[in-house]
């Protein structure tokens, strides 16, 4: 068993969240997490006071996927509603680790398969930021990334 009762993977955690204020949550269904980034940010979520609301993948933009160029949808890790000084904020949050938020290279001794795939999925992330930026901005929010950078 692996932090807060829940199974551990060998790489990374997954399971489902139970709220200690589940007042605070607005999704529907299980608050599923599929990493220990995004356990972290859950955690951060639930217990910090200036967080009025949150949600996990409630919120789907339409975008376009110009690798496989059809429409599809992202769900963005989370929503957050925070009260900062008199004014309150909303914001939509994708949780990734930091090597994926950067573009990625050619090392000594990387697959060439490897890093063809990690292109694939930095340009498919490119496409979903980039909507998920406008959509934000339609709404009244911010996109924001965070990594372990942030959540340590």
């Amino acid at each position: 068993m692996g932090l807060l009762g829940l199974k551990k993977n060998p790489k990374y955690y997954q399971g489902f969240y139970n709220p200690i204020f589940p007042e605070k949550y607005i999704g529907k269904g299980d608050i599923v997490y599929r990493s220990g980034l995004e356990l972290k940010f859950m955690v951060w979520c639930d217990k910090t006071d200036t967080i009025l609301r949150w949600s996990s993948e409630s919120i789907p933009i339409p975008y376009w996927d110009s690798i496989q160029k059809k429409n599809r949808k992202y769900y963005v890790d989370n929503f957050v509603e925070i009260q900062e000084g008199l004014t309150i904020k909303k914001y939509l949050v994708e949780i990734k680790p930091h090597k994926q938020t950067l573009e990625p290279k050619s090392t000594k001794g990387k697959r060439k398969a490897n890093l063809l795939y990690e292109k694939v999925m930095y340009q498919n992330n490119l496409d979903k930021w980039k909507y998920a930026k406008d959509f934000a901005k339609k709404h009244d929010m911010e996109f924001i990334i965070i990594t372990e950078k942030e959540l340590n």
